[in-house]
């Protein structure tokens, strides 16, 4: 398939691809960095409490919620300067149910761009599994701190008591 592709005169859709998928990375990896150097200036990795964490998780779906959109926006906007796509709304849309691997099927690219959408796919796949990994890494820390909190003021109790179990829930 790729020889096929690129004896057919396919490079410059390699090439596109290639970049498509190093501004999406690009764009992940600056606004993680964004939100990681947010997050130690204002010790968010050493909160604790259950309206504090909360508040920090909603912040922190907004903000990656936002570096999708702007991925998704970069590869919908290239297949509306490319004319794949009749206007903006549907080159949008394609992008968006691509990346998120929803793939309704009521838009197709023409045939000789077909190629791009499991790339974009693929590439929606990964950021936001790195989303969710660090999701999971700032939920363990959060999990941690608030064990040591409570196994620092029990030191002779290997499990919570009915006490700090009240403690974790506020």
């Amino acid at each position: 398939m790729l020889l096929h592709i690129l004896s057919a005169g396919g490079w410059v859709l390699v090439t596109m691809a290639i970049g498509l998928v190093v501004v999406t990375v690009a764009i992940h990896a600056i606004g993680f960095s964004a939100l990681l150097r947010a997050m130690i200036r204002s010790h968010a990795l050493a909160a604790w409490g259950f309206r504090r964490v909360t508040l920090l998780v909603i912040g922190m779906t907004c903000w990656l919620i936002l570096v999708h959109l702007a991925e998704i926006s970069v590869w919908g906007l290239f297949y509306f300067w490319q004319g794949c796509l009749p206007d903006a709304d549907s080159a949008l849309y394609f992008s968006g149910i691509t990346y998120t691997t929803v793939g309704y099927g009521d838009l197709v690219l023409p045939k000789q761009w077909r190629m791009l959408a499991p790339l974009e796919a693929l590439t929606g796949i990964l950021m936001c599994g790195l989303s969710t990994g660090l999701f999971f890494a700032v939920v363990s820390r959060w999990i941690s701190n608030g064990m040591r909190r409570i196994t620092a003021s029990e030191p002779h109790s290997a499990s919570p008591t009915k006490a700090s179990r009240s403690r974790i829930e506020s």
